[in-house]
């Protein structure tokens, strides 16, 4: 019942994010999904670094946040190049598209100005060095297993078809959100700022968790979903 209500739920918030992304206002359909993310991605690099230079931060939290996610957003484009995403091939109206890049890729860029314009504080509950250190290391342990897992899964069905149970996927059922989540949270951290946690928070369940339950709800039309999925974590292994 709980499984049910939840896919009820996830299909109602799908309906609205199609309507305010894809649909809103209609007319012309001149952009794909995958340019607006991209837009945002490749922007992350020159952008921040214009931020810098406005604010006069030249400081090594500031380039270091530049590095981490200027650089995963060249990595995303690397990988938007060499296995797309089908999911952001479908065309937008102009509407939906400044929708989307406002309500959810633009709030992304709010990370970096938190900490470029100094309003964090950058209280980190370490030493800089260690919490740099681990942000750092969080942040390519993401990068690895997102783009790992979206390699698998773009060269794996375009052999065959059907439900994916080895490799990345051997014990986590959604590696790739996964790695994104590890990603961003090394971004919040190194921000250290309470509206990351909001940004993260709708974004994580508004988007990420929507989509993780239709995608099971899809996958449980194959055979072998039951016995994958009592041997698999969704995410990570329970805590108790």
């Amino acid at each position: 019942m709980d499984n049910l209500v939840a896919q009820d739920w996830a299909r109602i918030a799908r309906h609205w994010t199609i309507a305010i992304f894809y649909d809103l206002l209609g007319g012309p359909r001149p952009w794909k999904f995958s340019w607006v993310i991209n837009f945002e991605k490749l922007g992350t690099f020159p952008l921040y670094a214009f931020m810098m230079m406005s604010y006069h931060n030249n400081s090594a939290a500031a380039w270091i946040y530049l590095a981490m996610q200027g650089t995963y957003g060249l990595l995303w484009i690397v990988k938007d190049v060499a296995f797309p995403d089908p999911n952001f091939q479908n065309r937008l109206t102009i509407a939906g598209g400044i929708s989307a890049f406002t309500s959810v890729l633009l709030l992304y860029w709010v990370f970096g100005w938190l900490l470029i314009s100094r309003t964090s504080n950058l209280a980190y509950p370490l030493p800089q060095s260690a919490w740099f250190c681990l942000c750092i290391s969080l942040c390519i342990l993401g990068c690895g297993i997102m783009i790992a897992a979206d390699a698998q899964k773009y060269f794996t069905l375009r052999l065959k078809r059907g439900l994916i149970t080895d490799g990345m996927f051997r014990y986590i059922r959604h590696p790739n959100y996964l790695g994104e989540m590890i990603i961003y949270s090394s971004f919040a951290m190194m921000v250290w700022h309470w509206i990351t946690i909001l940004i993260l928070a709708w974004v994580w369940i508004g988007l990420f968790g929507v989509n993780m339950i239709l995608k099971e709800a899809s996958l449980s039309r194959y055979e072998e979903w039951l016995a994958y999925k009592k041997r698999t974590w969704w995410l990570l292994p329970p805590l108790l």
